[in-house]
């Protein structure tokens, strides 16, 4: 799943290694910058043990006071046209009397290392203007944008339930014109030592909620089971569903997939020995995971949700086949999420209403750990004893990568990306809503034609 950076809006708080995710968990001791601000005086710099913070900042907050849901020091604060102020020692904030249109909004769990590097790197001030949401995270309540506000970012919180709530709060909160804006959906996850490795890149076609299945206790199950995993609707594993609730599979651009691949090979991922170490445990599996042994890069493969943190050989194994199916042969499961399906869900319903373009949308996943053990390693000493040591490394290439892509869209932006990318591909959901026949599934449930909005009426 996603990894979560810890989000210090008001710099009050800063971790040196931000995270705040069960996928950091083992035994990591932090330190923590207090940094003094007007207000109530703040403690003396202190340590953490981090380990089992699961997302859950009641440390910081406690440590912190009021700091998460304050704004940024370094920008302008609105909460609508009327409120907004210039950005302190730089250009004037434009005026936010007309929506704001921003050519790129990332969606980075991971947020700080997009705020310390996007400026320091001439791309802009990340935290130049900060737009509060109502309905977003009460952890993350602003929008942030660089000061030309072409450069958007947004955190929701890890999880499914966060992600589509949040992204639903931000598309109808009448701030911003998201017609033509580019959706980066960026973040850590577990990967597939047969595809990719721990600080590896990858970039989706599919997204599949995995988990949206009948589940056995594996001790339960009957003998001739393979997994505790059934599709609902069927009576045995490794069957298509045969009842739908319409998120299990999303497909997005390929075509757009394939410029953004072509910009963010450029990038000079970033690798460390720590990384290399873990990666090692890999070799004796041979061809198999001889992805998973070599350092860093960029590939193209797919993306799985599930709110359940899982790890192993037979759930990953269980997963991969599930991938498999339910794109009718055409998926390949490499990086684990929490929130793709969900983020796709509300980004799809609003885009039957015009409101986004659902061929816009990226989906981007560094890997910092391997859901599955190496060999001699069990599970259990995988996931929460050893150190696999990749969150560093996926959290540098997560931004290397990602400001890659950023930079192409708004270089390229009027000769290629104002008219928008064309798809060469079916996009859309499992259910054909915005029209076109699913290349997976059983086919559009409305032949094609995908679903009308309905007339907006007064009763």
């Amino acid at each position: 799943m996603t990894e979560q950076g810890i989000f210090a809006p008001s710099a009050i708080c800063r971790l040196r290694l931000t995270s705040c995710s069960p996928h950091q968990h083992k035994h990591r001791t932090e330190a923590l910058e207090v940094v003094q601000r007007p207000g109530p005086p703040l403690s003396q710099p202190v340590n953490l043990n981090m380990r089992f913070m699961l997302c859950a900042f009641a440390s910081l907050l406690a440590l912190c006071q009021d700091g998460l849901a304050a704004p940024p020091s370094n920008g302008s604060l609105t909460n609508g046209p009327s409120n907004q102020t210039s950005v302190p020692n730089g250009p004037p904030s434009p005026s936010l009397d007309q929506k704001i249109t921003p050519k790129v909004m990332i969606f980075a769990p991971e947020a700080n290392v997009w705020y310390e590097n996007m400026s320091a790197d001439g791309y802009g001030n990340l935290l130049a203007v900060n737009i509060s949401v109502p309905g977003l995270s009460p952890r993350y309540p602003y929008v942030h944008c660089t000061a030309d506000t072409q450069v958007c970012q947004m955190t929701t919180c890890e999880g499914e339930i966060n992600a589509a709530s949040s992204l639903m709060a931000l598309v109808l909160s009448g701030k911003f014109d998201l017609s033509k804006t580019y959706w980066l959906l960026a973040g850590i996850a577990g990967v597939n030592p047969k595809y990719s490795t721990i600080g590896g890149v990858a970039l989706a076609r599919y997204a599949v909620q995995v988990a949206l299945q009948y589940e056995f206790d594996a001790r339960e199950m009957p003998e001739n089971f393979t997994t505790g995993y059934v599709a609902y609707g069927t009576m045995h594993p490794d069957e298509y569903p045969e009842i739908l609730y319409g998120t299990e599979v999303f497909e997005v651009n390929n075509a757009l997939r394939d410029v953004a691949f072509n910009y963010a090979v450029k990038a000079n991922l970033s690798d460390n020995e720590d990384s290399k170490k873990y990666r090692a445990r890999y070799k004796p599996e041979g061809n198999i995971f001889a992805k998973a042994s070599s350092g860093p890069s960029v590939v193209k493969c797919d993306t799985v949700t599930s709110d359940v943190y899982y790890s192993g050989k037979l759930l990953s194994e269980a997963f991969e086949k599930t991938t498999e199916i339910w794109t009718n042969g055409t998926g390949k499961y490499c990086m684990t999420a929490q929130e793709d399906n969900a983020v796709l869900t509300s980004l799809m319903k609003m885009a039957l209403y015009g409101v986004v373009d659902f061929a816009r949308i990226i989906v981007m996943r560094t890997g910092s750990n391997f859901d599955r053990p190496p060999p001699n390693v069990t599970a259990y000493e995988h996931l929460l004893v050893l150190q696999q040591n990749g969150f560093t490394v996926a959290i540098q290439n997560l931004y290397l990568a990602g400001i890659e892509i950023v930079n192409g869209i708004l270089k390229d932006w009027t000769t290629v990306f104002d008219k928008g990318v064309k798809p060469c591909n079916y996009i859309g959901d499992i259910l054909g809503s915005l029209g076109g026949e699913p290349d997976f599934g059983p086919g559009s449930e409305t032949k094609g034609e995908g679903f009308k909005p309905p007339a907006v009426t007064t009763t």
